[in-house]
């Protein structure tokens, strides 16, 4: 079998890898991107040049946000503080 030469991921996966990365345990954190724009004539000749845009991803890091959504995770279910039992995380879910 082949090896893969991609593998993707959902916005709540990059949101809950970067929440456990910065160790953040409380609060809904949402992924955050800044965008630039640039502009530029370009085209495969001179006679087919065309103004366009481009937009390069600058950052991409975490925003707290008030509510969970698509690309937001709640940091005390998906990095729970360490010694919390268990059974104490199910609870606080419900």
């Amino acid at each position: 079998m082949p090896e893969p030469r991609q593998i993707t991921f959902t916005y709540k996966e990059v949101a809950e890898a970067l929440v456990k990365k910065q160790d953040l345990t409380e609060g809904i954190w949402g992924l955050y991107l800044r965008f630039g724009i640039q502009a530029a004539n370009i085209g495969p000749t001179p006679d087919s040049v065309h103004p366009a845009a481009i937009i390069p991803v600058l950052e991409i890091g975490l925003q707290k946000m008030d509510e969970g959504s698509n690309i937001a995770v709640d940091a005390a279910q998906v990095n729970p503080k360490a010694g919390v039992p268990t059974a104490l995380k199910r609870r606080a879910k419900s």
